[in-house]
């Protein structure tokens, strides 16, 4: 496989003198396997010119490609209007990607070609389009291994593992840490199995032993904690989460826009210099537009554990039975808010034992459940569910300002199934419960 960025920048491009190294195009990256399959990973402004390359290549001849979008706001999709194989008969172009916040895949690509915004609509294009909304698990794509993974972003957002040649890449944009705690110890041990938040190791299980990973470090980590929620990582998350994995490459992408080319290469030695300073055994480097990396196989297994995914994003349940178990009151008002949008049908408790009451009369389809309540703590009530077998299985998501390692390593290993921290943002904790229902549903099937 051979890897080729074309754009490097999240949230907005940013043209210039001052990006000149880096690029000022936001997110795509183009995959092509030795068997000549084309994969394009986002569809931001860089696609115009990936565009206006490959039609160079054929002569203006049909092509055929997938594209697999990471989530579809604009820094994902802009370029998507622009991109040369679209207006080529007998193109043939499948468009994949997690379903759009207000519609359709199809719905919102459609939307930003209304005639008000772009002189040519969506229907109107002489290219043959596919449309397939993806799920989490592994999908056979143009003959491709593609294995799908929720990140976490105030978005649904997929990340990407791509398995072909006999090597592995992984694709890892718009994705921020589960918890401000990453590590039991001393993380310089680099293992999974250090890591303090289940959704932060199931992230690095997912690069497990890849030869390539491509990983949103947008914000350094002095300007992170003002950004929190926004759904973007620092370089020392990245390299840590690599490490913890095997990684043999990896590539930090998805670069502020108010970063110019001499702050991406301070981040880019500061990153080395990380790497360096805790002794692991990984590649590290800035994306630059024009970067092609030869991904060459080394050790690099099949993700085990991904079973092929039997639904997709717009069969994601919506219309579930939540219920919400906080002592206060403003916290029960922004869940239920959050969740009402999606359709589902919240309940409210405040406290253990009046939300261990109404599970009694009717098991909800997941819980929200705070762990510091007055007489009966979230954890107890986690401990009676996990024990009972109508609930063992209830998808529970601890919703607490309790982040630090004892309490969020006790809340997994008494059987949580995600843990959220207070403060949160709206669309984060909504994209994180319908990531939870849709693993929910997928196990069952």
């Amino acid at each position: 496989m051979r890897a080729q960025f074309w754009g490097t920048r999240g949230s907005i491009a940013a043209p210039g003198p001052d990006t000149v190294r880096f690029g000022g195009n936001t997110s795509c990256v183009a995959v092509r396997t030795d068997a000549g399959a084309c994969v394009i990973l986002d569809c931001g402004t860089g696609a115009r010119a990936l565009g206006a390359a490959l039609m160079a290549q054929t002569s203006g001849r049909p092509l055929s490609a997938t594209i697999l979008l990471g989530n579809t706001r604009w820094d994902h999709i802009q370029g998507f209007p622009f991109f040369a194989p679209l207006f080529v008969p007998g193109s043939r172009l499948t468009i994949c990607g997690p379903e759009g916040s207000a519609g359709s895949l199809r719905d919102v690509l459609a939307g930003q070609m209304e005639y008000t915004y772009f002189p040519v609509e969506l229907g109107q294009l002489p290219a043959t389009i596919t449309f397939r909304e993806l799920g989490e698990g592994t999908h056979e794509i143009a003959g491709v291994r593609v294995v799908a993974q929720f990140l976490h972003h105030p978005a649904m957002t997929l990340g990407y593992r791509i398995e072909a040649d006999g090597a592995a890449m992984a694709y890892l944009a718009d994705h921020e840490p589960f918890s401000a705690t990453l590590w039991h110890g001393n993380h310089t041990s680099s293992r999974a199995e250090s890591i303090v938040h289940e959704g932060d190791r199931r992230h690095a299980q997912f690069m497990a032993g890849a030869d390539l990973v491509i990983h949103d470090a947008q914000y350094t980590p002095e300007e992170y904690p003002s950004k929190k929620t926004w759904g973007h990582s620092t370089y020392e998350y990245a390299v840590g989460m690599a490490a913890a994995a095997g990684v043999r490459q990896l590539v930090l992408t998805h670069h502020d826009p108010t970063h110019d080319d001499g702050f991406v290469a301070a981040i880019e030695a500061r990153a080395r210099a990380y790497v360096a300073q805790l002794g692991y055994a990984v590649e590290v480097c800035c994306a630059y537009e024009g970067l092609d990396v030869l991904v060459d196989p080394h050790a690099a297994r099949p993700l085990a554990g991904t079973p092929r995914a039997p639904r997709t994003g717009r069969d994601a349940p919506r219309g579930c039975r939540i219920l919400v178990v906080d002592d206060d009151p403003d916290i029960r008002a922004l869940a239920r808010h959050a969740l009402s949008q999606d359709g589902h049908t919240v309940s409210e408790a405040a406290s253990g034992q009046e939300a261990l009451a109404l599970i009694d009369r009717q098991a909800p389809d997941l819980l929200v459940l705070d762990l510091l309540m007055p007489v009966q703590g979230g954890l107890e009530v986690l401990k009676i569910l996990r024990a009972r077998p109508a609930t063992a299985a209830l998808p529970i998501v601890v919703l607490t300002s309790m982040d630090d390692e004892g309490n969020t390593r006790t809340g997994f290993e008494l059987g949580a199934t995600d843990y959220v921290t207070k403060p949160f943002s709206i669309p984060q904790f909504a994209a994180r419960v319908r990531a939870c229902l849709a693993r929910a549903a997928t196990g069952a099937a």
